[in-house]
């Protein structure tokens, strides 16, 4: 096989394990959904419950199984992902990367909006929003679920199988996009703040796949991406209960 179709099998690769995974999982909660509604729990109109449902089953249980059972699958062993106790450099990094993040964060807000350009709003702050207790589950679940869910399968899987047929740099840049895309499901508004909302996210994913390849441990990401998440659900917390204004 030539060098140019191992690229292509890579990048096929890639975008059937991302938007594969995020099939399986919505047809995950929707079974549950029908399981609850089969005892007299209709869950469609406890929009919090759903989004528990949602979050756990899809983030952790659905990306990080798909993720483990394709590389049984393959036969790879879980050396592939390259994750350990992080030591006390890890732990230093991710500190560094949690600045770092909101870091870009700040200086792609400022660029955006000196265009008057406005993001899309992520539907799970709706839905939250009605019922801001959520949040204060959603803070543990970033470090417990949603942070390790995504970077097993994005950076652990999908950025280390785009690694062997491209260079790092590339990997990164392409497991980042693939990232960023799968989040135009979970977004409302028009598709101008779609566009910002998702040029957001493969930045800080950038981030995300710098720290996992230049400390060559998968616990140094998912700990950054836990922290920037369990941080924007709790400011989220705060400003929907009125203890910080809007």
């Amino acid at each position: 096989m030539s060098q140019s179709s191992h690229r292509l099998h890579a990048v096929g690769t890639g975008l059937l394990l991302a938007f594969g995974a995020f099939a399986i999982g919505q047809l995950v909660v929707a079974v549950i959904v029908i399981g609850f509604s089969s005892i007299g729990i209709n869950v469609v109109n406890r929009p919090a419950i759903l989004l528990a449902i949602s979050v756990v089953m899809l983030q952790g249980v659905t990306f990080g199984g798909v993720a483990l059972a394709y590389l049984r699958y393959r036969h790879l062993s879980l050396d592939f992902i390259r994750v350990r106790v992080p030591s006390l450099r890890d732990l230093g990094m991710v500190i560094v990367g949690f600045g770092a993040i909101f870091g870009v964060l700040q200086v792609i807000s400022r660029i955006f909006a000196r265009f008057g350009l406005q993001s899309a709003q992520n539907s799970v702050v709706d839905i939250a929003g009605q019922n801001p207790t959520i949040f204060l589950l959603l803070v543990p679940l970033s470090f417990i679920l949603i942070g390790p869910g995504e970077e097993l399968l994005y950076r652990g899987l999908i950025q280390g199988i785009l690694r062997k047929s491209f260079s790092p740099v590339r990997a990164i840049i392409l497991a980042s996009l693939l990232f960023a895309a799968i989040h135009i499901f979970s977004l409302q508004g028009q598709l101008q703040g779609k566009l910002v909302y998702l040029s957001v996210v493969f930045a800080l994913a950038l981030v995300l796949g710098s720290l996992y390849e230049y400390t060559d441990n998968l616990a140094v990401p998912a700990l950054v991406h836990g922290a920037y998440n369990a941080t924007l659900f709790g400011f989220q917390y705060l400003i929907a209960t009125g203890m910080i204004p809007r």
